[in-house]
């Protein structure tokens, strides 16, 4: 009977060394604080065998209980991590990793900021800086003179305006313009004031927040407050355009 046992407990042993010893597909995923975590290399040191995760972070490999899995990555500090039974019996094998601590050198900061092709002399004013619609209309519509003399003196005039106005592609350019003009004005008014500041203090109504923001992108007067970035007189003239508009939606409804 004792040699029953002993049996019977070799056997259970053996049966356990063997599942030990069995390779199990482990479906992984990795998580971090990093906001753009790129592709992360994962190894198994034992089989020497690698994988690298998805852009969500996902990966699968084969493993055994007592593999260490080691993560690395450009944004994240390595770490090692030692398979267990209890591991892979999960649906998901969550690493958390620390992004990675670069440490500087004593860096000087310098302020150059009065160095300017003004101050150098390059230029008698501050260039204008264009938006991406400026710049593509002021560029259909410069004439390109390249002569003092005129046609006659054997100088040229670039056609490029001249077609550009036959093909309405001018016309365009300046509808893109007014377009991201309303886009910017829209863009500064909700970044300066809250939502709760239309519906609360000008008595917007929540559904119609949106369309007060497109009937106020046209307003002239409110884009120049906001570019001199003068607030008080911001918030008379939206509060002006506010009961317009509520005017316009009574009679609507009416």
């Amino acid at each position: 009977m004792k040699s029953l046992c002993t049996l019977i407990i070799l056997l259970f042993s053996s049966l356990g060394l063997a599942q030990a010893d069995e390779l199990v597909f482990l479906k992984g995923k990795v998580i971090s604080t990093v906001k753009e975590l790129t592709e992360v290399n994962v190894y198994n040191l034992r089989s020497e065998s690698a994988t690298a995760t998805d852009e969500n972070g996902n990966y699968s490999m084969f493993v055994k209980v007592g593999d260490t899995l080691q993560f690395k990555s450009l944004q994240t500090a390595t770490k090692k991590v030692v398979v267990t039974e209890a591991d892979l019996k999960k649906s998901l094998f969550v690493t958390q990793l620390a992004p990675k601590v670069i440490e500087l050198e004593e860096v000087e900061i310098k302020d150059h900021s009065n160095i300017n092709a003004v101050s150098l002399g390059v230029l008698s004013k501050p260039a204008k800086k264009y938006t991406p619609a400026e710049r593509r209309l002021k560029t259909a519509t410069d004439l390109d003179a390249t002569a003092s003399a005129g046609m006659m003196a054997g100088g040229s005039i670039g056609l490029d305006p001249i077609l550009n106005a036959i093909s309405g592609r001018t016309e365009m350019l300046k509808k893109e313009l007014e377009v991201e003009r309303k886009e910017r004005l829209m863009a500064k008014v909700e970044s300066q004031f809250k939502h709760e500041y239309f519906t609360n203090r000008l008595k917007i109504p929540e559904e119609y927040v949106k369309a007060f923001l497109y009937y106020i992108a046209d307003d002239t007067k409110l884009d120049e407050y906001m570019k001199k970035k003068n607030k008080g007189l911001a918030k008379f003239r939206l509060s002006e355009l506010a009961s317009q508009y509520l005017t316009l939606l009574k009679s609507a409804k009416e």
